[in-house]
């Protein structure tokens, strides 16, 4: 299966073009599906594709409140719920996954339909592609059901180095 984003991005890649297509989708798919990407949303979107990286609540929440300020509203609070639920929504359009080792969230290569996924995350810089293929998708099936085990969801983590890092490791 082939997706948007099949390989690491080079350092000098067009990352505004990334973002720029991830909103654009996320916008497409929510008119289609008939539900509303609102600003808080969009802007946790944005927060979760400004690398290629996953990215804590946290940091995204004091991101947004720097937003605040900035918009002339010293000392707003951006409150914790309004970060977890605009995640929990885009999770379940499937444009963002959780990385669960870390804890964190990252965009999600190809939001248009549900599927396994899985993460290559680097070590060093902390970039993370996410993978999918049918293949994996179908080991992993296949095992679960040699165990009795009915499989929803899966996700895999893989940690390693990515080629920008390989050659500096030592």
């Amino acid at each position: 299966m082939a997706h948007a984003r099949d390989s690491f991005p080079k350092p000098d890649h067009d990352h505004g073009r990334c973002l720029n297509d991830a909103l654009g989708a996320a916008e497409r798919l929510c008119a289609e599906r008939g539900v509303r990407i609102t600003p808080a949303r969009r802007r946790v979107l944005e927060l979760v594709w400004q690398r290629h990286a996953p990215v804590g609540a946290y940091d995204i929440l004091s991101e947004m409140q720097r937003d605040a300020e900035k918009d002339g509203k010293p000392g707003a609070k951006v409150a914790p719920p309004t970060v977890y639920r605009a995640l929990d929504f885009l999770i379940e359009q499937g444009l963002v996954h959780k990385v669960e080792s870390q804890n964190a969230y990252i965009g999600c290569s190809h939001p248009e339909g549900s599927h396994d996924c899985g993460f290559l995350i680097c070590q060093e810089c902390g970039s993370a592609l996410e993978i999918g293929d049918d293949a994996l998708s179908n080991l992993l099936s296949e095992l679960a059901s040699r165990h009795g085990f009915e499989s929803r969801r899966s996700t895999v983590e893989i940690e390693g180095l990515c080629p920008s890092c390989k050659p500096h490791a030592a």
